[in-house]
Order: structure tokens, then C-alpha cells, then sequence
């Protein structure tokens, strides 16, 4: 990609990918379905998400039940689809359930996966004088609101010792965020991947910091209690999160045959989904949902607690369902190698 603005057509797209992040949009509830037999598990996910990893990955296949596919923006609104019952599971990535939480939904974390932080940055123009987090002091940085980035920034600016108060946050969802960065609108923005890897593959912007380090680099499958107490369907989930499991171990051989996936189900460059893919995905580890994680988690809660963005204590343990840990390493466990 040649510097210049990203064409106006790559920013739906964009919008609709996978990755912790806020938003209002509803779910395309006539998604496709899979499989065999009478039961039917409702899974919600994102553009170029679980699905197309799953497909890619082979692991759709002698299904015995049926998954139907309900397509969101964002994890925020997947969630309050859980909440009302409507979606069976969904992926999401650490702060939404946070949220969810906060709001009292009816939700249960029942899988997470470890990785690397390197994809969620903080990002800033070339030209742009700013060399250290430091100097976002006073500063415009577009976020979007609950997001696993709106975490990363609260807790890349406590590390330079300033707070949300010191900078002018901008509440934006990624689409009207990367006009704003692209236009010169805002100084910096935090955000997560595939985007940072769009304007770095662009050179339209340099990373000024990241969240590797920062934060938890967590990512979850969220159930609705509903569907746990179900046994046909708390049976359904386990298989379900197996083969999630066995297709994220897949990517880690097929890098490039799942980045030509990515990109095609995305509307991504194809240098991008790779950037993205070998930044972000290659470095994702089942672990288990343990005490570690929920500390972690808990930790997030309290920070938003304390900015009065959640209204109240946040008990994140009362929201976890440990039942599919077993095999599983503990959630300190460190990405692969390979992430470099």
C-alpha cells in the first residue's frame, strides 16, 4: 500500500473484525448453519472470527449438531445478545465481560486464550513529534469505549504516571477513529489489531507504545448460563471449544493459508492479515480459567470502578464457569516462542 489515506472501502470491513471492542451495532441473526442433528448451538462472532477459523481449519466438519452463525460488530453488543438468551456463546476480548459485568448481565466466561499484547498499540502520525507515552499530556487519543484498547491506554498512561484525566480522550468506534487519525484530527489512537497493522503496512502512523507487558493479553468464550444448564448444550459447547482450540493450534503451521482466509472473509490487503496474523494470532495459548486469570480480570473491573465507567464492585469471579479447564495450562502460562 502506497502512503496515502486506506480507501474508504476498507473501513466497514474493518469495523466488523474480531478483537475486543465497544460498539451498538445488532447481529445478523440469519447466519449459516453447520452440522447435523437436533440440537442447535447459537454462537455469536465476528467478521473473519471463530467461523471462518474454524472452516479454515477443517473443524466443521462430522458435526453432531448444528451451529447457527449471529454476526456483531463488536464484542459489547455480542454480549448483551448472551445476556437475552438470544446467542448460546461467543468470543469476545478481556474488557468487555468486564462491562458486561458491571451491568449485572447474565453472562459466563468458559474458555479463554493467552497472548501477546504487541498488536494492541497506541498509535501516532509519522510526523508527529510524540516520542514517549509521556507526551500524550494533553493530547487528543481516540479510543474506543470499553475495549480491551480503552484498558490499554488507561494502563499505558498510569505507567508514564499520568491518567485518562491528563489526556482528551475521543470515544470513537475504529471506523470514524481512522478517518480522525488519517485527517490529522487527533494525535494519537489506541487500538488493536488488525488496525495497528494497517497503518503500520500503510506507513501512515509509527507505534508509540503497546500493550505487551501492560496487560493481560487475554481473550474469552463467554456462554450464556442458559445453555450451561442445558446438558445437551453445556455437551455441545465442550466440543465446540475443543475444535476452537485445535484451529487455533493450526495457525501456528498455516500462517499464510490462514491469513489469505482472513483477508478474503475481512476485505483486508493481503499484507495486512499477514502483518496482523503472525503479530496477534500466532501467539494465542488455550489456558485455563483459573484464579490467576479472574485476579487479572478483577484488576481491570477495579481500574474501571475507580474512573466511575463501572458503577459499582465488580465480583469477576461470580461470572466464571471452570468446567472445561480440564488438560488446560495455567492462564500465566507465556506465549509461544515463536511470537518473537
Amino acid at each position: 500500500m502506497r502512503r496515502r489515506l486506506v480507501p474508504a472501502a476498507l473501513l466497514l470491513p474493518l469495523a466488523l473484525l474480531l478483537t475486543a471492542c465497544g460498539g451498538n451495532s445488532a447481529a445478523d441473526t440469519g447466519g449459516a448453519v453447520d452440522g447435523q442433528g437436533s440440537l442447535t448451538l447459537d454462537v455469536g462472532d465476528q467478521k473473519g472470527g471463530s467461523e471462518a477459523i474454524l472452516r479454515a481449519a477443517g473443524e466443521l466438519k462430522n458435526l453432531k449438531y448444528k451451529i447457527k452463525w449471529s454476526t456483531f460488530t463488536s464484542g459489547p453488543p455480542l454480549l448483551e445478545a448472551v445476556n437475552a438468551k438470544a446467542v448460546d456463546i461467543g468470543g469476545v476480548g478481556n474488557t468487555p465481560p468486564v462491562f458486561a459485568a458491571g451491568a449485572g448481565s447474565k453472562i459466563t466466561v468458559v474458555a479463554a486464550w493467552h497472548g501477546t499484547s504487541k498488536g494492541d498499540a497506541i498509535l501516532v502520525p509519522d510526523k508527529s513529534k510524540l516520542t514517549d507515552t509521556q507526551d500524550l499530556k494533553g493530547k487528543s487519543v481516540a479510543v474506543a469505549q470499553g475495549s480491551s484498547a480503552n484498558y490499554q491506554l488507561v494502563a499505558s498512561l498510569k505507567k508514564a504516571g499520568l491518567s485518562l484525566s491528563d489526556v482528551k480522550v475521543k470515544y470513537l468506534q475504529p471506523a470514524d477513529a481512522l478517518a480522525a487519525f488519517t485527517s490529522g484530527k487527533i494525535d494519537a489512537w489506541a487500538v488493536w489489531d488488525p488496525y495497528t497493522s494497517q497503518v503500520l503496512q500503510a506507513k501512515q502512523g509509527r507505534v508509540l507504545t503497546t500493550g505487551d507487558g501492560i496487560t493481560n493479553g487475554l481473550t474469552f468464550q463467554v456462554a450464556a448460563p442458559s445453555a450451561l444448564k442445558d446438558p445437551r448444550k453445556a455437551a455441545a459447547v465442550k466440543d465446540y471449544l475443543q475444535r476452537l482450540r485445535r484451529a487455533y493450534t493450526w495457525v501456528y503451521s498455516h500462517e499464510d493459508e490462514w491469513a489469505k482466509v482472513w483477508a478474503k472473509e475481512t476485505g483486508l490487503p493481503d499484507d495486512v492479515a499477514l502483518a496482523a496474523v503472525r503479530r496477534t494470532y500466532t501467539t494465542r495459548v488455550a489456558v485455563a480459567v483459573d484464579p490467576q486469570l479472574i485476579a487479572s480480570e478483577q484488576q481491570i473491573a477495579d481500574t474501571f470502578t475507580q474512573l466511575k465507567l463501572i458503577p459499582g464492585k465488580v465480583d469477576f469471579g461470580a461470572f466464571v464457569d471452570t468446567r472445561y479447564n480440564d488438560g488446560l495450562p495455567a492462564s500465566t502460562t507465556a506465549p509461544r516462542p515463536s511470537e518473537g
